[in-house]
């Protein structure tokens, strides 16, 4: 996807939904994941991963759990009660959004 501004908007929503759907995920993890599902399309950076993370944590959406792995310390996150209430509120939000735009970018015919 050549305009990264157009899911820039959408990071957290895809943060939030990856979360719910996994429990707990690490930032690469989070990276991988994306590219995968969208098979390569949207390539989520570490400058706009994890300012977004920490925007969410610091709004109380996640919180952080450290595991050692490797002898070494990973950050893994995962959502808080908030958080879940978060992720239903903004995906409705954008699929409203979606629906929306379709209407502009493929009209229905009207029949009058």
């Amino acid at each position: 996807m050549s305009n990264s501004k157009l899911y820039k908007g959408s990071l957290s929503i895809i943060i939030l939904k990856l979360l719910t759907e996994t429990h707990k995920m690490y930032g690469y993890e989070i990276t991988q994941k994306v590219k995968e599902l969208t098979q390569g399309e949207l390539n989520i950076t570490e400058g706009a991963l994890y300012p977004a993370l920490h925007k969410l944590e610091a709004d109380g959406f996640l919180e952080v759990e450290m595991q050692r792995v490797d002898n070494r310390l990973r950050k893994y996150y995962k959502l808080t009660q908030a958080g879940n209430k978060e992720e239903v509120s903004r995906i409705e939000e954008l699929e409203r959004f979606i629906e929306t735009i379709q209407g502009i970018v493929n009209p229905k015919p009207s029949l009058g």
